[in-house]
């Protein structure tokens, strides 16, 4: 008992001391929820830069509070909660999406093409149209084709992702920067689909590669756009802080990020996550660097062991219901799999895995 009272009494000389040192920029007085089940409700809250500094009353807060703290008070209506966490983001791609065209809320065939033919409009000719989350099951399942598209998109290759991100479709013109024809050879941990004997512009997981290859990068100026639309996006939507996968075949952006918090762009706390396969390159370079800080944060790598249910790429112990002789398949060896991840494990890394089929989630 004494020990507790000599704990508590410190606590409250370090706090009286602290608020003699730091006073709030801001003060938000309002209805907030903490989700502290201790204490969850609170009527004010003093922070400073981006830390906050107290939560409570506004007697609670009060010394933390000077006549250059900026008040504000939230709408009666109005409910303050912490911010939450997104921990499976494409970030950097999500961003770049966001400018491209936009084909998730396409209901019909006609739409679809109707959509991607008006954003051609608006491209010069050669320019990509990417993006998309597109998703068949809106107009009753049936896959769409580059014969749909072609005679909209004359001018300009098209790359565009079901929602998943685990198959793409490419028009006529991409696929003939990226040289597939019909007598392209089948992809290992992937598939090209065809139609009687000919290629229909569908590309699953690792067959993916096939145009990711040819596709022009984005430019400095793009990625740090993208950054910012995707920063601006989740905090519309109450997300402060994310998980940064990789997945999409275009890397882990760390780049980007970092050039972000140089130049103080960072709204957002990113959990940077590392490709698998680059296990050592992260280890070595946490190792040099550190593993971040409460922006910027490093110390995961994801790894796939199939692709999605959507796609049939999630790799099941049945046959889906809707193609008796498909039952999926690994993007991956389960040797190559267990190698790095025991690796990766060893060096005290995190592991993230995605695996959707229950013959992937056993293999695991």
């Amino acid at each position: 008992m004494k020990n507790r009272i000599l704990f508590v009494f410190a606590i409250m000389i370090t706090t009286q001391l602290y608020a003699q040192q730091k006073k709030a920029e801001k003060l938000v007085v309002g209805k907030i929820w903490t989700g502290n089940p201790a204490q969850p409700w609170a009527e004010a809250m003093a922070f400073s830069g981006d830390n906050i500094l107290a939560v409570g009353t506004i007697n609670q807060v009060a010394s933390f509070v000077d006549d250059k703290t900026i008040k504000i008070t939230a709408p009666t209506h109005g409910l303050i909660v912490p911010g939450f966490i997104d921990s499976h983001t494409h970030f950097i791609d999500g961003g770049l999406k966001l400018s491209g065209v936009q084909l998730r809320e396409a209901k019909t065939k006609q739409e679809f093409i109707k959509r991607i033919g008006d954003f051609a409009k608006t491209l010069q000719p050669g320019e990509w149209i990417t993006g998309g989350s597109w998703d068949h099951q809106n107009w009753g399942g049936e896959l769409p084709e580059k014969s749909w598209i072609d005679s909209v998109t004359k001018n300009n290759p098209v790359y565009i992702n079901r929602l998943d991100g685990h198959m793409l479709l490419a028009n006529t013109a991409a696929l003939k920067l990226a040289g597939v024809n019909d007598s392209v050879k089948d992809v290992d941990g992937g598939e090209i689909i065809r139609r009687d004997g000919h290629v229909t512009g569908l590309l699953k997981d690792n067959a993916k590669s096939l145009v990711n290859d040819v596709m022009p990068l984005p430019s400095e100026k793009q990625k740090e756009d993208a950054l910012k639309a995707a920063m601006a996006y989740v905090a519309s939507n109450g997300i402060t802080s994310i998980s940064s996968l990789t997945g999409t075949g275009f890397g882990d952006y760390f780049d980007v990020y970092q050039s972000g918090k140089a130049k103080g762009l960072l709204i957002t706390r990113i959990n940077a996550v590392s490709e698998l396969e680059n296990y050592t390159k992260l280890a070595e370079f946490i190792k040099k660097n550190g593993a971040g800080d409460k922006w910027l944060r490093y110390g995961g790598v994801k790894g796939f062991v199939d692709g999605s249910l959507g796609s049939h790429t999630a790799a099941f112990l049945k046959p889906f219901t809707d193609s008796p002789s498909d039952s999926g398949f690994f993007v991956i060896t389960e040797k190559l799999l267990y190698s790095r991840l025991k690796s990766a494990d060893s060096l005290g890394l995190q592991l993230l895995v995605h695996a959707i089929g229950d013959r992937s989630i056993h293999s695991l």
